[in-house]
């Protein structure tokens, strides 16, 4: 505030992103992705990201990741749900 004349707080941004407290489920996903991050990182095998695959955390090359461009329809049920709670696109 002093450098800026501005007021500044802390924001966790996945929860400002989500609308909500993290939920017990929200909290392992977050602990299992750390996990598997690490094992990753300790076998050198970079260029990998972590994923939920149904039930189970994966390694996925980045490389897979990205080769197909993954889209939401504008008028899909989750984009209506997401404005309905205030979530902003942008537009």
């Amino acid at each position: 505030m002093e450098d800026t004349g501005l007021e500044t707080r802390v924001t966790v941004l996945g929860h400002l992103q989500r609308g909500g407290s993290p939920t017990p489920f929200d909290r392992i996903l977050a602990s299992r992705f750390g996990s598997m991050a690490l094992q990753l990182a300790s076998q050198e095998k970079f260029g990998h990201m972590v994923s939920l695959r149904g039930s189970e955390i994966v390694a996925v090359p980045v490389k897979e990741a990205i080769l197909q461009l993954r889209t939401v329809p504008p008028d899909s049920q989750i984009i209506f749900a997401a404005r309905a709670v205030g979530t902003s696109f942008g537009d």
